[in-house]
Formats: C-alpha cells, structure tokens, sequence
C-alpha cells in the first residue's frame, strides 16, 4: 500500500508561495495580501506564522545562505583545478537562481533591514575569500599565473558578476530578442571568462573546451 505524503503545512507553504511570487515580481511588489491571495488563505491565518513580509523575506534568505555556505569551501587534500572552479560556479548559480529575488532587489532588500544587510555583506565576503582560496591553489598548482594583488581585484570582480548577473540578464532579455537565458551554465562561463587570462597550459585550454561545449 502506497503510503500517503504529510500534507504541508501552513507555514511551508506560505514560503514556498512567497518565494515563488518574489522570483517572479520582485519582493518589494508583492505585498502579503497578495501571498494570503494566492494561497487562498486569510490575512490573519498568515500573520499568525510571520507578523510581516520583512520576516518572510528573511526567512527565505536564511534558507537560501544555509544552502550556499557548503560552497563555500575549497577542495582539501589536492590541487585545484579548472573544473573545480566550473563546479563551483555552477552549484552557486544554480541556487543563485533558485532564490534570485534577493539579488534582483538586493539594494533595496539590504537598505531595508540592516541585519539582512550586514547578513548578505558577510555572505558576500565569504565567496570572496574562497574565490582568493581557489585562485592560490591553481598557482601552486601552477596552472594560473597571478600575483596576489590579482587574485585579490579578480576575486571581487567574480563576485561582483556573480552578484548583479541575475539583473543583467533580466534587462538584457527585456531589450534584446536574442538575449541569452540566465542559466547556471551560461552565468559560470561568464566568470570564468574573467579568470581565463590567468589560466595556462591545460587549464587555459580546458576553459576554451567548456565554453565550446556548454554555448
């Protein structure tokens, strides 16, 4: 006999909902009469989980940086190479996107609650420095050529790019018929096309493969 799912509860779905009415329209023009709408719920049914959409909203970034913060780790134990580094991209990306109404508005979200700012800034540098991490063990690896004063600019630039692609993306569509999708793949190439220069032997060619392969 096929054992019946737990119905979800109130709680999960009002985040699920929200979520999926953030990535759509952005956090700031949905209100939360429009999540209890959607839900078919009450008003009050929903302030009796989250007393205002701020809640909501960081909730859902909670969820998302405890998702993130394994990445967030360079490999131990052996020498880091090019595909590592696509991986990683990749993996960010793809969660980037799964909650993407926080960079879409992240300005605005961070100026809005301080400690959801001070949350992101730290999350922020954290991808900084494991960028600089990766970068200091493809030299010793030596498959990148780049003093640290490189690596620390190139570090930022990533994470930079990583943070506003989501936006760029979103108006690039709006202007252009033929704008590229924002995919995991496409937003990691991106990146890497800023490390490329860096990269010799193997690993330089390696990067021309991946973009062969994946545009």
């Amino acid at each position: 006999m096929t054992e019946k799912k737990k119905p979800r509860r109130t709680r999960e779905r009002i985040l699920e909902t929200s979520l999926a009415l953030f990535n759509r329209r952005g956090a700031p023009q949905v209100t939360t009469a429009d999540i209890a709408d959607e839900m078919n719920i009450s008003p009050g049914n929903l302030y009796y989980h989250f007393r205002n959409k701020d809640e909501i909203v960081g909730e859902l970034c909670a969820t998302f940086e405890a998702h993130v913060r394994p990445l967030f780790a360079a490999p131990r134990g052996r020498a880091v190479d090019v595909e590592d580094l696509w991986l990683w991209l990749h993996l960010l990306f793809e969660r980037m996107g799964e909650y993407r109404f926080i960079f879409r508005d992240v300005d605005e979200l961070a100026a809005r609650d301080a400690a959801l700012g001070a949350r992101l800034g730290r999350l922020l540098r954290q991808g900084v420095a494991t960028m600089v991490e990766l970068c200091r063990g493809m030299v010793v690896a030596r498959t990148m050529v780049a003093s640290e004063r490189e690596i620390a600019a190139l570090a930022e630039n990533v994470v930079l790019v990583a943070t506003y692609w989501q936006s760029f993306a979103r108006i690039g569509r709006a202007t252009a018929a033929n704008a590229d999708e924002a995919t995991p793949a496409r937003a990691a190439w991106q990146v890497l096309a800023l490390i490329a220069p860096f990269l010799v032997g193997d690993a330089r060619a390696l990067i021309n493969r991946l973009g062969r392969d994946y545009l």
